[in-house]
């Protein structure tokens, strides 16, 4: 396949678990009648972003894998003929819980899964609290419609993360997202935020010559403990080519679902003329393994 059409749906989310999975398969949907191949979900997009503050009850809400969501958004896949990546809040044994996303193929059954790797913890943001490292590698999920690199959120700031897709044969890198800002951020202070979010993962595309997609959720999600204002998650989900350029940008205070078809033959053209890979030094990068330089 050289031609892929891949739909993003960006969504608000609310405490209503259904309304979600409504609002979700409601987007799969637009997306396939304007001829998706492969829909891309946002992070955790089944119920609010539940990481602004520590609350032992919201373990409740995680899901075994297969589940009732894989059962759910397997039907719509296999139903519209399509490869769909969702996003899920995995409880996988008593005590272990994992943020995952699960890729189902277009005849409903799970092609693959991964559970994010990198755990961020800052305030509105207190993931280690929830969820276990990913323990799958970063390992691209084989489907019907290429090699998909899937990474999660926090996992976009790390270029080893994107690197290490690639080199494993992915097509194209996937990231489904729940970022925004912190109600007291002040303008200035919001651009540098998603100007620095939108450019390191330009650069994983540039540095590896993959396309690359993000999909964040958009709108204001209370901190149901009154501890902080809440978070104003900034949207503005986007597709960039393998060159880092901008194919597609969601607005950021909408819910969005749209369509854009990506050449993944680009990637070979573009390798051949900055061969990254192969002037690459790996005798010499074994100090990537350590912590810091000493």
């Amino acid at each position: 396949m050289q031609k892929l059409k891949i739909g993003i749906v960006q969504q608000s989310c609310t405490e209503n678990r259904r309304a979600n999975v409504q609002k979700s398969i409601a987007g799969i949907r637009a997306c396939a009648a304007q001829g998706a191949q492969l829909v891309v979900l946002q992070e955790l997009h089944t119920g609010v972003y539940f990481c602004q503050a520590e609350d032992a009850d919201r373990f409740d809400m995680a899901e075994s894998i297969p589940g009732p969501s894989t059962e759910e958004f397997g039907q719509i896949a296999r139903e519209l003929g399509i490869v769909l990546v969702t996003s899920l809040f995995e409880r996988r044994a008593p005590g272990i819980y994992h943020n995952t996303a699960v890729v189902l193929e277009k005849d409903g059954s799970i092609a693959g899964k991964y559970r994010k790797m990198h755990i961020p913890d800052d305030p509105a943001y207190y993931e280690k609290f929830y969820f276990t490292p990913g323990d799958l590698g970063f390992t691209p999920i084989a489907t019907s419609v290429g090699k998909l690199g899937i990474l999660v959120c926090w996992d976009q700031w790390y270029p080893e993360a994107a690197r290490l897709m690639a080199m494993a044969g992915a097509e194209v890198l996937i990231y489904p997202t729940a970022i925004g800002w912190a109600s007291s951020d002040e303008k200035a202070e919001q651009d540098r935020q998603f100007g620095a979010w939108q450019t390191i993962q330009r650069g994983h595309a540039v540095a590896n010559g993959l396309p690359v997609v993000s999909v964040n959720r958009t709108g204001f999600e209370p901190d149901w403990t009154g501890a902080t204002d809440g978070i104003n998650f900034w949207g503005q989900s986007f597709v960039a080519g393998p060159q880092g350029e901008i194919l597609f940008e969601a607005p950021a205070h909408e819910e969005v679902n749209a369509v854009i078809e990506i050449d993944l033959a680009r990637t070979e053209k573009v390798r051949r003329m900055w061969p990254f890979f192969r002037d690459r030094r790996v005798e010499e990068f074994g100090g990537l393994t350590r912590r810091y330089g000493d």
